[in-house]
C-alpha cells in the first residue's frame, strides 16, 4: 500500500482504538466504529498532518480507508 495509507492507518490507530486485525484497506469507517467526533479529528489531522483538506462530510461510514488514501493522494497531485 502507498506511504498516504499508512500513514492514514498510524493516524487512525492514534485516535481511535480499533484493534489491529480489523484495520485493512477495504475496511470501512463503519465497520471500523469511527463516530461522528473521532471523523472530524480525522478531518482535521489530514489537513494539518498532509497538507490537504478532506471534509468530514466526505468521511462517510462507507467510505474504505484505500479510498480515502486515494482521496488523499489524488489531492495531493492536485496541490
Amino acid at each position: 500500500m502507498s506511504t498516504t495509507y499508512s500513514r492514514l492507518v498510524a493516524l487512525l490507530t492514534r485516535l481511535h482504538d480499533a484493534p489491529a486485525d480489523r484495520i485493512r484497506p477495504e475496511a470501512t469507517l463503519g465497520e471500523l466504529d469511527v463516530d461522528s467526533l473521532t471523523t472530524v479529528e480525522i478531518s482535521i489531522r489530514i489537513e494539518r498532518d498532509l497538507g490537504v483538506t478532506v471534509g468530514d462530510d466526505e468521511l462517510g461510514p462507507e467510505l474504505t480507508l484505500a479510498r480515502l488514501a486515494g482521496l488523499v493522494d489524488a489531492r495531493l497531485a492536485a496541490v
